[in-house]
């Protein structure tokens, strides 16, 4: 064994790198910050449920599907989406409170695309969609027959 005085000084830059690990995202979920949920906002489920009732049909809003946290007394829940058109969209409401109070807050609500919607291809630029056959096209139509 080495006496500590004999010992090397280990620096930051004699420590071995670690490269970080990116986590895997799924289009629409947003990455979650961990922790465990405000209890107390996690059980506002029927409140987070009248919120979105607030700005679509109850018949479009399915079951609860998670209560996640976002922060300090921040929670989000989703709900299953029944609305024609987005299956597998997910309804959100984002709710909070002040620090030692009852009373729950809405921050946000809205509808969030998870990994099983049908979601629009990519947007491609005008430029980069034009195809040399296009442009044959026009040419022929415009040249007299």
């Amino acid at each position: 064994m080495i006496p500590e005085a004999e010992q090397p000084e280990q620096t930051a830059g004699d420590a071995p790198r670690v490269e970080p690990v990116p986590a895997k995202r799924r289009a629409g979920i947003p990455a979650w910050r961990t922790g465990k949920p405000d209890v107390f906002l996690a059980a506002a489920v029927d409140f987070a449920r009248t919120a979105i009732e607030g700005i679509t049909a109850p018949s479009d809003i399915g079951a609860h599907l998670a209560a996640k946290s976002e922060g300090d007394r921040l929670v989000t829940h989703l709900f299953e989406s029944k609305l024609p058109g987005y299956q597998g969209w997910q309804w959100y409401a984002v709710l909070t409170r002040n620090s030692r109070s009852k009373v729950v807050t809405v921050s946000e609500l809205g509808l969030l695309p998870s990994e099983d919607s049908i979601l629009s291809p990519e947007w491609v630029p005008w430029a980069e969609r034009v195809r040399p056959e296009d442009s044959r096209e026009a040419e022929e139509e415009e040249s007299p027959a």
